[in-house]
């Protein structure tokens, strides 16, 4: 078998608008550095992602000085937008379903979203990712935090799993869907050189310098059936993941990894499986 190695990495600055692929990236305790510490949410303060509005994938944001960001989309003038101050406080927002205090990031941000996707959203920003917001307690260990990814520090994806995936759209009802790229499953690293679906198997890895332990396999939702390029919706991946990846009654594709330390990550950098299940 190839050596296994890091192919990319990929930052969403702010979660569930596109993002930017560095060639090397710092490992965090919850993530890497920059990755999903601005959200949007609604006048209720729930997350806000492509499962509600699919034109957010045609938003992307990048990362600016200090960790500020500037968002661009179809149709805007785009902005640039500074961590806050927190001078204002604090708002409980929610994620899926656990409560999240975050930093308001101003009405200019607020307008220039809430124009964008037709409804009243507001920007937040991860202030102390350190204390805001513990992983699962089924999965984690004391102390563990995550920022506002769905729920784990980082995602792996492998191109071998991908292309296997691709084979199976391919034979089933909607080939016309395939082949889906990558950025349909928005991972933070993406590995090559394993066999396909290896990393079901997975139970602890180093990537390069970083040791990390694989917590659960990743559930998929509707947004993997987004065009990240058109917003359009189709039936795939999760219609081929349904009849093939269906483990514990979720349609898997990934693994969840929590960062055992902290680090530099960079494309081409050694994997090595040091645990399996």
């Amino acid at each position: 078998m190839p050596t296994a190695e890091l192919s990319s990495l990929h930052i969403h600055p702010v979660k569930s608008l596109g993002g930017f692929a560095p060639a090397e990236a710092v490992v965090e305790p919850w993530g890497l550095a920059g990755d999903r510490r601005w959200m949007l949410i609604d006048a209720s303060a729930k997350t806000v992602t492509q499962r509600q509005h699919a034109r957010m994938a045609l938003a992307s944001a990048a990362l600016g000085e200090g960790g500020g960001v500037t968002v661009s989309a179809p149709g805007r003038e785009p902005l640039s937008v500074a961590v806050p101050s927190g001078a204002t406080g604090t708002v409980v927002t929610e994620i899926f379903g656990t409560k999240v205090e975050a930093v308001p990031a101003g009405a200019a941000a607020d307008a220039w979203f809430s124009a964008y996707l037709g409804e009243d959203v507001r920007l937040v920003h991860l202030d102390d990712p350190a204390r805001r917001r513990p992983i699962d307690p089924d999965y984690a260990r004391p102390g563990e935090t995550v920022s506002f990814a769905d729920g784990f520090p980082l995602l792996v994806t492998t191109t071998a799993s991908l292309d296997a995936l691709n084979s199976l759209v391919a034979q089933g009802d909607h080939p016309d869907e395939g082949p889906l790229p990558m950025e349909r499953f928005r991972p933070t690293v993406v590995v090559d050189g394993t066999a396909p679906w290896d990393e079901d198997r997975w139970a602890r890895i180093a990537i390069g310098e970083v040791t990390f332990r694989v917590a659960k396999p990743c559930g998929r939702c509707v947004i993997t059936t987004t065009d990240q390029s058109t917003a359009r919706r189709g039936k795939e991946p999760l219609r081929t993941l349904a009849r093939h990846r269906l483990i514990d009654r979720r349609m898997v594709f990934g693994q969840n990894l929590v960062p055992e330390g902290t680090g530099t990550l960079r494309t081409g950098d050694p994997v090595e499986i040091l645990e399996y299940r």
